[in-house]
């Protein structure tokens, strides 16, 4: 399967136009993450563990959208756009939303 953010694939036409595809995934961020990520807030840096929630959730988030496009048909999603939104109570949730065109191409 074929996955790109651009509307055409280089060196292949598309053929047909199955329809928009979509993939979601909500990670929560457990207690001890949160207390792991403000000691590396506090003291400067990187926060591994939320860097590794962010790429689980879009890792994701993508599957299903290929999973959903070849379920279509499809042998390439085109146009893909991801988006990160936080949730919940306390921001304690990461959405990954995952959108694109399901196509078949040449």
């Amino acid at each position: 399967m074929i996955a790109t953010t651009t509307n055409t694939i280089e060196g292949r036409g598309i053929r047909q136009y199955l329809g928009l595809v979509t993939g979601e995934a909500i990670m929560g961020a457990n207690v001890i993450s949160d207390f792991m990520a403000s000691i590396t807030d506090f003291v400067g840096g990187r926060s591994g563990t939320y860097e590794s929630k962010f790429a689980e959730a879009r890792e994701t988030a993508l599957q299903e959208l290929e999973e959903e496009a070849q379920r279509k048909g499809a042998n390439a999603v085109v146009g893909i756009d991801i988006d990160y939104q936080v949730l919940g109570a306390n921001n304690g949730m990461l959405m990954v939303t995952a959108t694109g065109t399901a196509v078949k191409t040449e």
